[in-house]
C-alpha cells in the first residue's frame, strides 16, 4: 500500500465539488481540515467530513482550531462560545487546569459528533507583555509550569472525548511581536534563555501525539523560520524529545515568501512530517502536494502512531460537565 501524500488539506466551501474530490482521490493527503466557510450546520458539517474521507477511501483525520474563545470554526448553533482561554484563566485562579480540561472534554464531545477527531490545540505559548495580540488572549498562561500543566488539561480534555491534540506552536510563538499571517516574526532572546522560558512547555509535552510549527525565526538557531529550518526541526526532536507528527503552520501565511510548493519542499526537507495547507485553493493544493511528495517513512511511522492513539469518547454527563465548568469560573469570581 503506497504512502499518503505529505499533507493536510482544506477544501473550498459547504461541500466537496466534483473537482476537489477527483483531485483529493489522486493526491490522497494524509488529512483534511475545516475553517469555518466549511461548518454551517451539524449535518451539513458531517456530511463534509464524510465526504472527504471517502474520497480517499479511508477513516483520514480531520482537523480543525475550535480553540474556544476568538478562534472558533464551528457555527454557533454547532460549538458553544467560550471565553478567550487567558480570560479564562485568569477568573479560574487555582482550578484554572480543572476548568481548561472541562472545557476541552466538552468541545471534543461536539467535535466528535460531527465525525472530527483532531482538534488544533493545546496552545503551549507563553504570553508576554510583547505577545501580539493575534495570539495573546489565546494562551493559558505567563510561566512555563502553569502553561504546561494548563496545556497538559487540554489534550488530556480531548482525548477523553475521542479527539486528538495538536500541540503548537513548537518552539514558542509567545515572544513573537508581529502577526505571523502577515509578517515574519523575529525572535531575538538567546538560546539559554528560550529554553527556559519559551521551550520549556513544549519539551513537558514532547509525549504528544502531535504537533504544529511556528512561523518564527529564532535568531539564536537560525536565520530561517522554525517552519523551514533543519536546526530547529533538530532542536524539536533532540532537545526537546518531541517524536510526535509534526505538521507546519498554515503553507499559506504570509510570514513564508515564495510559490507555495517550494515553502512545501524546504520544510519537508528541514525535517516536518507534513505540509499544511488551509484556504483550499485547488491549484496551489495541487502544487503542495506535487511537492511534498509522499509521507516519508519516518513520517509514515509517526502518523501511524499518532493515529493509533484515537479512541473512543469515554461516556460522560455533558450537563453536568457544563455546570461544573461554570461553578468553578463563578466561584473564582465571588471568591
Amino acid at each position: 500500500m503506497s504512502a499518503p501524500a505529505a499533507a493536510i488539506l482544506g477544501c473550498a466551501g459547504l461541500a466537496l465539488g466534483p473537482a476537489e474530490a477527483r483531485f483529493f482521490r489522486e493526491a490522497d493527503p494524509w488529512g483534511f481540515i475545516l475553517f469555518a466557510r466549511n461548518c454551517e450546520s451539524a449535518g451539513q458539517t458531517a456530511a463534509l467530513v464524510a465526504a472527504l474521507r471517502e474520497s480517499v477511501g479511508r477513516a483520514a483525520p480531520v482537523l480543525i482550531d475550535q480553540e474556544g474563545g476568538r478562534v472558533a470554526r464551528l457555527s454557533a448553533d454547532t460549538g458553544r462560545r467560550w471565553l478567550p482561554p487567558l480570560e479564562a484563566v485568569a477568573r479560574a485562579g487555582g482550578a484554572a487546569a480543572e476548568m481548561l480540561r472541562l472545557r476541552y472534554r466538552i468541545i471534543a464531545h461536539e467535535l466528535a459528533a460531527l465525525g472530527i477527531d483532531v482538534n488544533c490545540a493545546p496552545i503551549a505559548d507563553l504570553a508576554t507583555p510583547a505577545t501580539h495580540p493575534f495570539l495573546r488572549d489565546r494562551c493559558y498562561g505567563e510561566t512555563p509550569g502553569e502553561v504546561a500543566a494548563r496545556a497538559r488539561a487540554v489534550a488530556e480534555g480531548l482525548m477523553a472525548g475521542g479527539v486528538l491534540p495538536v500541540l503548537k506552536h513548537i518552539p514558542g510563538h509567545g515572544r513573537a511581536r508581529a502577526d505571523s499571517h502577515r509578517a515574519l516574526p523575529r525572535v531575538e532572546a538567546s538560546r539559554a534563555d528560550l529554553r527556559l522560558t519559551d521551550f520549556a512547555p513544549f519539551a513537558a509535552l514532547s509525549d504528544l501525539p502531535l504537533g504544529m510549527t511556528a512561523h518564527v525565526v529564532y535568531a539564536a538557531l537560525d536565520d530561517r523560520p522554525a517552519t523551514i529550518s533543519a536546526p530547529v526541526i533538530r532542536l524539536i526532536r533532540d532537545e526537546l524529545g518531541f517524536d510526535g507528527l509534526l505538521m507546519t503552520d498554515d503553507l499559506s501565511m504570509q510570514a513564508l515568501s515564495g510559490r507555495l510548493g517550494a515553502r512545501a519542499a524546504a520544510a519537508i526537507a528541514a525535517g516536518c512530517d507534513v505540509a499544511l495547507h488551509c484556504n483550499g485553493d485547488l491549484p496551489e493544493m495541487e502544487e503542495v502536494v506535487a511537492q511534498a511528495g509522499p509521507l516519508a517513512p519516518e513520517a509514515r511511522r509517526r502518523a501511524e502512531t499518532a493515529l493509533a492513539r484515537r479512541r473512543a469518547a469515554e461516556p460522560v454527563d455533558i450537563a453536568a460537565l457544563e455546570a461544573k465548568h461554570e461553578a468553578l469560573l463563578a466561584k473564582a469570581r465571588d471568591g
